[in-house]
C-alpha cells in the first residue's frame, strides 16, 4: 500500500493561503489523516462530507441537550466536523476525483451545519435560561454567517475581472501592506484575518468552550463578539472593493442577473477563496 510523502501531500492538498485557523489548527493533523486513508479507496470525498454533516448533527444535539459539559461536547464535534470538511477537498486535490456535485454538497451541508447548530446552540441557552435574547441571537448568527457567503460569492464573480488591470491605488496599498502580507503569506495565511471559518470556530467552539466557566453569559457575548468582528472585516473588504473600482478601467462580470460591469484589483490576498479544505 504506496503512500506520498508528507511533504507531497502537504504541497499537493494545502491551499497557498487560507484562514488562519484551518493552517494552524487543523492542517497540522488533517494532512496526516489525509496521507494516511489516501490509499483507502472506499474513503471518498463524498463520503468524508458525509461524516463532517453527521459530526455536525452531533455536535447540533450536544449543543442542545441539558447539562454543563455538553456544550463542550458539541463543540469538540464541531471542530472535529470541520476537520473533516477539510478533508474531503484535501482527498480531492490529491487524488484529482473532485466533482461539481460533491462541492455543491459540500457547500450546502456546510450552511445547513451552521444553521443548525446555530438554532441548536443558542435554543439550548433559551430553554436553560428563559432569556428571548438567545432567541434573537439564533436570527444574527444565521444572518451574518449567510451575509458573509452571499458576499464571499459576488466576489468570486469578480474574480477573473480583477486580474485584467492593476490601479494606482492597489499598487499603493499592495506596499502599505506588503511587510504584514509577506509574514502572513510566509505562514499561508491570508490577510483576511476574521472570515466565515473564524466566525463559525468562535460561535461553536470558542464560546462553548468558555460557557464551562462563565455560563450561557459567555455563549452569548462570543456570538456577539464574532459577528461585530465579521462585520467589520467584511466592511473593510467592502471599502477596499469600492476604492480600487472606483479608480480601476470598468469590465462587464456576470451576474446572477445578468452581465454588470464592474472592476477591481487583484489583490490576493483579500479576494475570497473557499471555506475548509
Amino acid at each position: 500500500m504506496r503512500r506520498d510523502s508528507l511533504a507531497e501531500v502537504r504541497g499537493r492538498t494545502c491551499k497557498p493561503l487560507d484562514a488562519w485557523w484551518t493552517v494552524l489548527l487543523v492542517d497540522p493533523y488533517a494532512v496526516r489523516l489525509v496521507r494516511l486513508v489516501s490509499p483507502w479507496r472506499w474513503v471518498t470525498p463524498n463520503r468524508l462530507t458525509a461524516l463532517s454533516a453527521v459530526l455536525g448533527l452531533g455536535a447540533a444535539i450536544c449543543f442542545v441537550a441539558p447539562g454543563r459539559w455538553w456544550p463542550a461536547a458539541g463543540a469538540l464535534l464541531f471542530h472535529l466536523a470541520f476537520v473533516a470538511d477539510c478533508m474531503d477537498g484535501k482527498l480531492a486535490r490529491l487524488r484529482g476525483d473532485g466533482s461539481l456535485f460533491g462541492a455543491w454538497c459540500d457547500f450546502m451541508l456546510d450552511r445547513v451545519r451552521a444553521i443548525v447548530c446555530a438554532a441548536a446552540l443558542m435554543g439550548g441557552q433559551y430553554l436553560r435560561t428563559g432569556e428571548v435574547r438567545y432567541l434573537w441571537l439564533v436570527a444574527l448568527v444565521i444572518a451574518v454567517d449567510l451575509m458573509r457567503y452571499l458576499n464571499g460569492g459576488q466576489v468570486a464573480q469578480v474574480r477573473e475581472a480583477a486580474l485584467q488591470g492593476r490601479t494606482a491605488y492597489a499598487i499603493g496599498a499592495e506596499s502599505r501592506r506588503g511587510r504584514l502580507k509577506t509574514a502572513l503569506a510566509a505562514r499561508r495565511i491570508r490577510v483576511h484575518l476574521f472570515s466565515g471559518i473564524e466566525f463559525e470556530m468562535t460561535v461553536f467552539v470558542i464560546g462553548p468552550l468558555i460557557g464551562l466557566v462563565g455560563g450561557a453569559a459567555l455563549i452569548g457575548g462570543a456570538a456577539l463578539a464574532a459577528a461585530a468582528l465579521l462585520v467589520i472585516f467584511e466592511l473593510r473588504l467592502v471599502h477596499h472593493l469600492w476604492l480600487v473600482t472606483r479608480l480601476s478601467p470598468v469590465h462587464s462580470v456576470p451576474t446572477a442577473s445578468g452581465s454588470v460591469r464592474h472592476s477591481m484589483s487583484p489583490e490576493a490576498s483579500l479576494i475570497r477563496q473557499p471555506a475548509g479544505g
